[in-house]
């Protein structure tokens, strides 16, 4: 364990140049990781921007939706119009200098633009390709469009809570955007590290139906792992209807006694310290192949006390049980103002906001000079001329209407 982390600008990506074409959560959620920890990214836009400038909710100015500015901090926005000729030319040239580039569109449009693997790697032999794909381009569903609802019903996460509740549901955040946006940065993590000893670039595809599907069946796989199966899908402790937090005597709060010291200190809590040697409970098995009577238990044994005085007894014979957040309580979670995760920060259009901190800690350092989330074509000017792009270039192509900047267009 660390005893002292170590502060520092940079953070373990510094140097990394990422070339952002994604748009909504799951591109974004991926280099959103890749800038929090050091990469310098460059967020490509269109004239209208991300379709999540609009679609994220509520805003102060438009264009910077809550949910916008939370993906997309720490990057900088340029705006190109991919239509053109000269905007192709442009992402191509910002190509030649990058060391990752990652992308939602479809792999077809892709190749229209002559931004496909191997028409960039002869360009740029260094290039990390990452295409973020809703199903993978082996299988008869390349192609299809998807958003994150589609994929958790095609998964089996909406399955998941058919089995569990009797009724199909979707997980109410885009979990499988997160998740396959965290895969795709820690492959480009893979990817950068085997560049370090080949010096070669190389193409990662990185499907959402996929990912999510191995999510989903190493859970719940299970008996059906044997051929033939010895038993049915799904591990019944998660799915049983009763896993959810438990109801006290003013609220709820989540307990999870696994163990068999952690389970017989449970039954003492509660006064049932007969329960220890009942066959039901009296071991790990035992309680497993009986959870709903297990669950069932908890369900009903804790109403008589206060979610606080629960949580007290709970902590003190070291069971584990926390408290339960609501989405407004979260944010004034003791824990997390302990480790001052949520941050106050001075946005320079948006003004005051709320900033998410880094859950992670690099004993290397960590980032933290914060960008705060940039206006569509921020950045525009600056990123072309750090690129090698003459004064008067950058001029034409603004006057051509091939880049935008937000100065001069006004946009937002």
């Amino acid at each position: 364990m660390m005893e002292t982390i170590k502060t520092a600008a940079q953070g373990p990506l510094a140097g990394v140049r990422v070339v952002d074409l994604s748009t909504v959560v799951v591109g974004p959620a991926c280099t959103l990781a890749l800038a929090d920890h050091g990469a310098e990214v460059i967020k490509v836009e269109a004239p209208d921007g991300d379709l999540m400038r609009q679609l994220g909710g509520g805003a102060r100015h438009r264009g910077m939706t809550g949910k916008f500015m939370n993906f997309n901090r720490n990057k900088r926005s340029v705006c190109v119009d991919l239509k053109t000729e000269g905007g192709r030319a442009v992402l191509r040239r910002l190509l030649g200098t990058a060391d990752v580039f990652v992308t939602n569109m479809r792999a077809s449009a892709l190749d229209k633009l002559g931004l496909d693997w191997e028409s960039l790697r002869a360009v740029n032999p260094r290039l990390i390709h990452c295409l973020v794909l809703a199903f993978g381009r082996k299988g008869r569903y390349a192609g299809r469009p998807a958003y994150d609802t589609v994929i958790q019903s095609a998964s089996g996460v909406a399955g998941a809570f058919q089995a569990s509740s009797g009724e199909p549901r979707f997980v109410p955040f885009v979990m499988t955007d997160h998740i396959t946006g965290l895969v795709a940065a820690q492959a480009i993590g893979f990817a950068l590290y085997r560049r370090s000893r080949t010096g070669e670039g190389e193409s990662i595809e990185v499907p959402m139906f996929e990912t999510m599907a191995a999510f989903v069946m190493r859970e719940h796989m299970g008996n059906m792992t044997f051929d033939p199966p010895i038993g049915p899908p799904g591990d019944a402790r998660i799915l049983n209807a009763d896993n959810r937090p438990v109801p006290t005597k003013d609220g709820y709060i989540a307990i999870s006694p696994n163990t068999d010291p952690q389970a017989f200190a449970f039954f003492d809590a509660i006064g049932r310290p007969e329960l220890k040697t009942d066959p039901r409970f009296c071991s790990v098995a035992a309680r497993t192949a009986n959870s709903l009577d297990y669950y069932a238990l908890r369900a009903s044994a804790l109403k008589g006390r206060t979610s606080a005085e629960w949580l007290e007894i709970f902590e003190r014979i070291d069971v584990p049980a926390m408290r339960y957040n609501t989405l407004e309580s979260l944010l004034d979670d003791p824990h997390l103002q302990d480790a001052g995760f949520i941050e106050r920060a001075q946005h320079p259009t948006e003004g005051d906001i709320r900033q998410i901190g880094l859950p992670n800690a690099f004993s290397g350092g960590n980032r933290t000079d914060f960008r705060p989330a940039p206006r569509l074509g921020e950045d525009t000017v600056a990123v072309l001329r750090e690129c090698g792009f003459g004064a008067e270039e950058v001029e034409a192509a603004i006057r051509d209407r091939i880049v935008y900047d937000v100065k001069q267009e006004g946009l937002s």
